[in-house]
Order: structure tokens, then C-alpha cells, then sequence
């Protein structure tokens, strides 16, 4: 986590050094300089502003863009006597991060977000601590808004467990909820789809094969067996197409990271393939797309799947579902 912690008074300089010893990952500390404040609000996880909350809002106001995008912002006063989550209380975790800090230094967390203040489930700060994706941020908005006056139905491909958070009641039917899950599913009037990143896809590819058709055969694959494309949390092959820059850029396209595999590692993979002895000849390997879909663990979900020269292959890790 990269932290940035501006402050402006003596007092403030004393906490913010305190407070950086304690903070895990990268923190940097800015003594009456802000300069750089730009540059820091694009590749800060989290900024802490230690003085007045109006001198914070005028600072980073010219550089807001999205509650999906922007770092959490927190504000202390000079004294350490209050925790104000500023900026990104869900998404970006500022009102986990001002619990915890607040707790640190022996202050009050203040936290003015609507669900957190009537204890009811916020959506997006759950998909945020537990790596998913949100479908629409416009059917979330209507999610927290909605779960102040009423439960709102919750439905999943995996076991729910038995007490849920408050705000939120099992059923797969109504006019507005939440669904759990890889799949495109569309169980309520409005659905709101919480997707966790668990899906490797494994390709096999000639060389030079342009990024455009990857990207298509990769859409086309999981549009026909039905999963979210946000489900993806990398895509593999075999280690002579690391540097195939239409595979880099399919990754890119997906916005995940590339795993690659030697041979060696490929065949050691137990299990049953659908092996071709012309691919083997070629790169060592009997079956590129489903071996390396698998490689870190994953069930086989699709199995080879040809689509004009470039095979497709899909596994997913399974999930416990925790609130």
C-alpha cells in the first residue's frame, strides 16, 4: 500500500512521523509541500491530510474523478483527537483505514457514509475487501440507498452462509439485488452483480497472432458459457509466447496479468487433456490452453475451445463466501 501523509503545522509533522513508522507498505510524509499533490492523488492508495478538513477538500478538489478511481482520503487534525474518512470511505477503503488508524492513535473515527452509520451492508466496500468487481456503480448507488429502508434479496453460486449481514435476506427473486458470482446472471428486475476475480484463461495462440482476434476469441468463449468477463484474474500460456505482443495486449485489454509456463512445468500437470500431437511437436506440449488455465490450482470450467487458430480454455478457483 503507498501512503502519502501531508501536514502543516509542527504538531501535525510530529503525528505524521509517528503515524508513518506504524502504516504498512510505502508512506512517504510532506512537510508544507504539495507541490506534487497531483502526482501523489494518482498513485497513492491512501492520502492523509493532517489539518483542517476545508484545506484538504480545496486541495485535492481539482483532481477528482471517480469513487471507482480516486485513493482514500483521510483527514486527522494536529492534535490526533479525530479520524475523518474524507474521500473513497468503500471502494477505496478509507473508512477501514480510519477505524484503524483511529485505533492506533487513541482518536474518534468519524465515518458519515449512510450504511456504515445504520450498520447496514455496503456492497461496494465488501466487493472492495474481497476482490471483486462491481457490475454497475449506478445499481450499487441504488443498493445503498434502498437497504436503509428495506433487506434487500442476496443470491450466489456459492453456499451462503447462514447469518447474513443486516440489510440482506436470501431470495433469487424480486425488483432490485445482489448476485454473487462469475456468471452473467440476471436473477432480479435490476441485478447487481458482484464478481470475484477467480477465473484463469488459458490460450494457445500461433505466433504473431494479432490482439484483436485474441481479445475476440477470449469475449466470444466466455459470452457462450455465460461468465463475466470481470471474473478474469489472468491469462496464461506457455513461456515461448511471453513476449507474443498480441497475448501482452489482450492482457491489457482485460486490464489482468500474464502468467506463462515452461514446457516442463505444462506436462507436469496432472489430469486429462485434450492433447494434439502436432502442439506437442511444436512446443513441447501436448495442450497449451488447458494446462496452463490450471497451472495455479484452478478446476477446468470450459475445456479447449477452437476458435480460428487460437485455442480457449477457462478454469476457476472456488470461493468461500464470508461477510
Amino acid at each position: 500500500m503507498k501512503t502519502a501523509i501531508l501536514c502543516f503545522s509542527e504538531n501535525g509533522l510530529k503525528l505524521a512521523e509517528g503515524l508513518a513508522k506504524s502504516l504498512d507498505g510505502e508512506t512517504t510524509v510532506r512537510f508544507k509541500e504539495h507541490d506534487d499533490l497531483g502526482t501523489l492523488f494518482k498513485e497513492s492508495d491512501a492520502l492523509i491530510f493532517i489539518c483542517a478538513a476545508g484545506i484538504a477538500v480545496r486541495l485535492v478538489a481539482p483532481y477528482l474523478e471517480s469513487k471507482t478511481t480516486d485513493p482514500a482520503v483521510l483527514v486527522i487534525d494536529d492534535q490526533g483527537r479525530h479520524v475523518i474518512s474524507l474521500l473513497s470511505g468503500h471502494i477505496g477503503g478509507a473508512n477501514a483505514l480510519t477505524k484503524e488508524i483511529a485505533g492506533r492513535i487513541g482518536a474518534e473515527a468519524v465515518i458519515t457514509t449512510a450504511t456504515d452509520g445504520a450498520g447496514k451492508f455496503s456492497c461496494d466496500a465488501w466487493a472492495a475487501t474481497h476482490g471483486c468487481s462491481i457490475s454497475s456503480m449506478e445499481t450499487a448507488k441504488k443498493i445503498s440507498a434502498a437497504i436503509l429502508e428495506k433487506d434487500i434479496p442476496v443470491s450466489s453460486e456459492y453456499e451462503l452462509p447462514g447469518c447474513l449481514p443486516n440489510g440482506l435476506v436470501k431470495g433469487d427473486s424480486g425488483d432490485l439485488g445482489i448476485y454473487i458470482g462469475i456468471k452473467t446472471a440476471e436473477p432480479y428486475r435490476e441485478t447487481l452483480r458482484l464478481v470475484p476475480s477467480v477465473v484463469t484463461v488459458g490460450i494457445g495462440c500461433k505466433r504473431g497472432t494479432e490482439a484483436q482476434r485474441l481479445i475476440d476469441a477470449v469475449k466470444e468463449v466466455l459470452k457462450d458459457n455465460e461468465i463475466d468477463e470481470k471474473a478474469i484474474y489472468h491469462i496464461a500460456s506457455i513461456d515461448i509466447k511471453k513476449d507474443e505482443e498480441g497475448l501482452l495486449a489482450c492482457a491489457d485489454y482485460f486490464g489482468v496479468p500474464t502468467a506463462f509456463y515452461s514446457a516442463e512445468v505444462l506436462n507436469d500437470i496432472q489430469g486429462e487433456f485434450d492433447e494434439s500431437d502436432f502442439v506437442k511437436e511444436m512446443t513441447g506440449v501436448g495442450n497449451v490452453c488447458e494446462r496452463a488455465a490450471v497451472a495455479q490450482g484452478g478446476r477446468l470450467i470450459v475445456g479447449k475451445t477452437a476458435k480460428g487458430g487460437i485455442t480457449v480454455a477457462v478454469s476457476v478457483k472456488d470461493r468461500r463466501i464470508e461477510f
